[in-house]
């Protein structure tokens, strides 16, 4: 793992950047090890299951130009949780997913919606991708939110990592959704 990072793009608040082995501590405290934060996902993470998924985003970034990515406070460098964008096999088709996860301290203002809205900005005009989806829990209304907020409408629903999932799609320039406020 390198130290060094990479800012991928700002927002009016929010500085996303790749992540480094640094970032194992934060990850694992606050994210990987809350029961709240992690409600979605199948398990909590241990700290071997923190390095590999840092080296896992590290290695999409390298490969792909595309992974999670920190979120940072702009102003005070805060970790505040993590976003970006990831390939994801969906019914056999590769679809790019925007993903999103706050520490609890953060939640209620506004910066998943932020991040998320900055990773489809930074897929559709720097990665010129014509299509994005989120994968998203039925009951994880927040998230859902932050869907619609980015302009993405509910396509369908399928079973992936043993869970039923929601597919929200966006298609830039029309199509499912539309990039609006």
């Amino acid at each position: 793992m390198t130290h060094q990072t990479r800012t991928v793009f700002e927002t009016e608040r929010l500085k996303l950047r790749t992540m480094n082995e640094y970032d194992a501590a934060f990850l694992y405290d606050e994210l990987f090890q809350d029961k709240e934060v992690m409600k979605y996902y199948p398990s909590l993470k241990d700290k071997q299951q923190t390095k590999e998924w840092i080296a896992w985003n590290q290695k999409n970034d390298r490969m792909y130009h595309t992974s999670l990515w920190i979120i940072e406070d702009k102003e005070t460098n805060e970790p505040l949780g993590q976003s970006g964008i990831v390939l994801q096999n969906i019914e056999g088709q590769t679809e790019l997913e925007i993903g999103y996860m706050l520490k609890k301290a953060a939640w209620g203002n506004g910066y998943a919606a932020e991040a998320a809205k900055g990773c489809l900005t930074y897929g559709f005009q720097e990665m010129r991708v014509r299509r994005m989806v989120s994968l998203i829990r039925p009951e994880n209304e927040a998230s859902v939110k932050v869907a619609f907020k980015m302009g993405m409408e509910k396509e369908k629903t399928i079973s992936k990592w043993d869970q039923i999932i929601d597919v929200y799609s966006i298609t830039r320039n029309g199509g499912n959704g539309s990039l609006t406020e």
